[in-house]
């Protein structure tokens, strides 16, 4: 329901990707959330109102879910800063473990997470922060709903989009295509 009014704010016409999840899910060792992976071959990886950024499939490494997620795991896990973690009080998700995976952000630096834990797979609340406001807002509801509300509810604070009237948009990641498509 949801990553259909998704489509439908936007007026996207879905890519239908073509996606090994369980070569992605396989690296993860968890499953990813249904409508996230609905969203994934719907949109790949790009920017909703010209300040969302989506992470998916894209070919570009920007956009691109697993490769920024292996990134933020090098580096949670690279112990030159001693233990800090750019996701305190939680740290990045490693495979069995428990912690953060990012879905996307904004150019004002707010980040969307899942927190994730190996041992209860299916349960995947959205953890967000602003930086404007501070500290970590939980959110049980699916990926798209929380990804309709920022772009369509002006008083989804502190994240509603709607207010700055940005629009609804979504712009593919890259001009490359990721399934043999050209873009338009």
């Amino acid at each position: 329901m949801w990553v259909r009014r998704v489509i439908e704010l936007t007026g996207w016409e879905p890519l239908g990707l073509s996606v090994d999840w369980a070569a992605i899910e396989g690296e993860l060792g968890v499953p990813l959330p249904a409508d996230y992976k609905e969203l994934y071959e719907v949109f790949g990886g790009g920017v909703f109102g010209d300040s969302l950024y989506f992470l998916g499939r894209d070919e570009s490494p920007a956009f691109d879910f697993l490769t920024q997620w292996r990134l933020s795991l090098a580096v949670d896990r690279d112990g030159k800063y001693g233990d800090v973690s750019a996701v305190e009080p939680y740290t990045v998700y490693a495979p069995g473990g428990r912690g953060l995976v990012e879905w996307g952000s904004t150019e004002w630096a707010d980040e969307y997470f899942w927190l994730i834990d190996a041992e209860r797979p299916g349960e995947y609340p959205v953890l967000a922060r602003s930086h404007d406001v501070g500290g970590w807002q939980r959110y049980d509801m699916s990926t798209s709903e929380f990804l309709y509300r920022v772009l369509a509810d002006a008083d989804f604070e502190p994240f509603g989009m709607a207010r700055y009237d940005l629009g609804t948009t979504f712009e593919p990641g890259s001009g490359d295509p990721v399934d043999g498509r050209p873009r338009l």
